[in-house]
């Protein structure tokens, strides 16, 4: 297919890459300069002059997210990025672009059935009223190792390619061994079905897209060769705890100005951000497929955090990685509560903090993937060098309060050291930082208003009140954060072992889950805000801040997750968002009522041995007949199923009789003979009971 001709984009990205250098590195060193001055001894002793290079590399990271934010405003405002991929073709072109046979991937491991299927059946049903559904398959894969969950998957897919008439277009896959994680099993499906197709087009379990969007991708790809990975920004969205709900609104809000800015310095050198984004398959499986890390400790094994690797492989290879911001109908949803956060974030970390060996020891990467590896690092690391920016400032008012000043720190010193403090730079400095903090927020809402969105929002006055609560929340939640993440790389560099382990997509935090997992931290604070009253008045009041936050972090834990405080604003249009106020077909189809839910609310094991046509179903994807041994083993775990019931097999045993066809079918026909008094006879009738019912 002849393609436009390749605009000169990498000249842009130099350009713009350079010039974002040299205002950070301006602003830096003029912040650090006035850094200095504040101190009393100008940076003239060790504390000092730790405090003063931990400031610059906090300062630099904070002016960087600002001039990101700022470039996408002005974009905005100029009508786009003329240099993006979606810009380098008319819409009539595009859309004439015939596609090409596509997978769309769902890894799962131990989600919500009824949410994930729900979810999937709506990107189809979207597919399928734009009139391309033909050119898709869809794949879920799934690593979970529950009986109870993978038999409900298993039903509920059935029920899903039935409903919709897909046999031919649905499938699904179970790995026995669920080795290296996510991108281990997009690389079992690579290997089984790979050839087949020529792009993969990635969701994660709580992943929306929009048909058109999904299509538009497709003919994006099959417009430009040279591109290997194209990223959409996906937007939050079901919401329904306060904590979710202020997520999917800053990230509605100001997310638009981020991802534009940064699109627009990255260019064809962007990130891969795991799902919602569309790879071309063949080079995908020939460049992109990850080594376990050579190193020690932390740098060795499996590569957790795989999706930044394999953007920046695709680079190596020579193809192109693009984020395309308006690539609209693209959602996820947020963690229901901070500590399912934070718990997302304690593998993150790890991960991240992985890619440093990648970025330092990987031959031929591009620069650009390398600084992506570094921003990811610093996500976590920047929380060590503010907590230690905390310790040094506490070492130095202290110094200054407990010990005598010393106005003779050299030896063989003629005159007199003095130490000088300068309160008006202090403030311009503290201001200086504030605006780089909250100046995009403010554009944010400048850009709404501009573009008449305001009614998307709440109206103007709910879209203002919504962005100081979310700024008071934040801010409150930064220290609590902070102290988290410290802890999180810590464990990551003395290589801590993690669980892995489906996400919690719904449900609240309770106060002894918050005390236990804040006490520490709320004590550590507390304690630091008491030395901080007896050193100095003021001091304390400077610390409040960060203190309090984490003083208060568990009841702070417990209010975010609570759904009836999310309810309440959502009713009164606060932290409203645009698929609220003017509705979504997507959203529709995931809220419908459904056969899915119903099957995912089931016992699953006991399903499989009870109802007919679910055990027949299972029975057909279970194994073949074991070995003599193995039979000999299931015998005796049918017999004690068959005596005592499902709850006194382990979950390891269960899993044993739900993977074998033979002892499924010996299981169902002895369950419907049992005696009404037995433990199968009871939940026999219970379950007819029910279906009558």
């Amino acid at each position: 297919m002849s393609t436009p001709q390749r605009p000169r984009w990498r000249l842009a990205a130099t350009a713009r890459r350079g010039l974002l250098a040299l205002v950070v590195l301006v602003q830096t060193l003029t912040a650090t300069y006035f850094m200095l001055s504040v101190l009393p001894y100008h940076g003239g002793n060790l504390v000092e002059a730790g405090m003063a290079t931990l400031f610059a590399l906090l300062f630099a990271w904070i002016s960087v997210g600002f001039w990101i934010g700022l470039t996408g405003f002005v974009l905005r405002r100029l009508g786009g990025d003329p240099r993006s991929l979606l810009r380098q073709q008319d819409a009539a072109t595009l859309a004439s672009t015939p596609l090409a046979r596509t997978a769309v991937v769902m890894p799962i491991y131990h989600e919500p059935v009824g949410r994930s299927l729900q979810g999937l059946k709506s990107v189809i049903l979207t597919l399928q009223r734009s009139g391309t559904l033909a050119n898709f398959d869809f794949f879920i894969l799934s690593d979970s190792r529950d009986p109870d969950v993978w038999l409900a998957e298993q039903a509920a897919w059935d029920s899903l390619r039935n409903e919709l008439g897909l046999q031919n277009q649905l499938f699904y896959r179970r790995r026995p061994l669920n080795l290296n994680y996510k991108s281990g099993n997009i690389a079992d499906f690579l290997r089984r079905w790979g050839p087949t197709y020529e792009y993969m087009i990635v969701l994660d379990a709580d992943s929306l897209m929009g048909g058109d969007n999904l299509v538009r991708m497709v003919q994006l790809m099959q417009r430009h060769p040279q591109v290997g990975i194209l990223q959409s920004s996906p937007s939050l969205i079901n919401g329904r705890s306060l904590f979710s709900r202020l997520q999917q609104f800053s990230n509605q809000l100001y997310g638009p100005l981020f991802t534009t800015g940064l699109a627009a310095i990255q260019l064809g050198h962007a990130a891969f951000w795991g799902h919602n984004a569309i790879l071309r398959i063949k080079p995908f499986m020939q460049h992109c497929g990850l080594r376990k890390l050579p190193g020690w400790g932390l740098f060795k094994g499996p590569v957790l955090s795989h999706d930044f690797a394999e953007a920046a492989y695709m680079g190596r290879a020579g193809l192109e990685v693009w984020l395309e911001p308006d690539l609209t109908q693209s959602y996820e949803e947020s963690p229901p509560t901070l500590s399912d956060e934070l718990t997302r974030d304690r593998r993150w970390a790890k991960g991240n903090l992985q890619h440093l060996w990648l970025m330092l020891f990987s031959r031929r990467l591009k620069l650009a993937h390398r600084m992506a590896f570094l921003n990811g690092i610093m996500g976590y690391v920047a929380s060590p060098l503010w907590f230690s920016f905390l310790v040094l400032t506490t070492i130095e008012v202290a110094r200054l309060i407990l010990w005598p000043i010393n106005y003779f720190p050299e030896q063989n010193q003629l005159f007199p050291l003095w130490p000088e403090w300068h309160p008006q730079r202090a403030v311009w400095m503290v201001s200086i930082t504030l605006t780089l903090l909250f100046l995009p927020k403010f554009l944010a809402i400048i850009d709404v208003l501009l573009r008449g969105r305001r009614h998307d929002f709440g109206g103007a006055i709910r879209l203002f009140g919504s962005v100081l609560l979310e700024m008071l929340i934040s801010a409150l939640l930064a220290p609590i954060r902070m102290l988290s993440h410290c802890r999180y790389v810590l464990e990551a560099l003395f290589n801590v072992n993690l669980r892995w382990a489906g996400q919690n997509r719904s449900g609240e935090t309770s106060w002894l889950a918050a005390i236990l997992n804040q006490g520490i931290g709320s004590l550590l604070a507390l304690c630091w805000a008491s030395f901080a009253w007896w050193l100095d008045p003021m001091f304390f009041l400077w610390s409040l801040p960060v203190a309090l936050p984490l003083v208060l972090a568990a009841p702070i834990f417990v209010l975010l997750s609570k759904v009836g405080w999310g309810e309440v604003l959502m009713r009164h249009r606060w932290l409203q968002i645009p698929e609220e106020a003017r509705g979504s077909r997507l959203l529709d189809d995931l809220e419908a009522p459904s056969e899915l839910l119903e099957i995912a609310q089931q016992p699953a094991f006991s399903e499989a041995l009870i109802h007919p046509y679910t055990n027949r179903l299972q029975v057909q994807l279970a194994h073949a007949p074991r070995a003599k041994r193995q039979q000999s083993e299931l015998q005796q775990l049918a017999l004690r199923c068959l005596r005592e019931g499902p709850q006194a097999l382990s979950r390891a045993e269960r899993n044993l009789i739900a993977g074998d066809a033979t002892t499924l079918q010996w299981l169902h026909s002895q369950i419907w003979q049992a005696p009404p008094s037995s433990v199968w006879g009871r939940l026999l009738q219970h379950r007819i009971g029910d279906n009558h019912g």
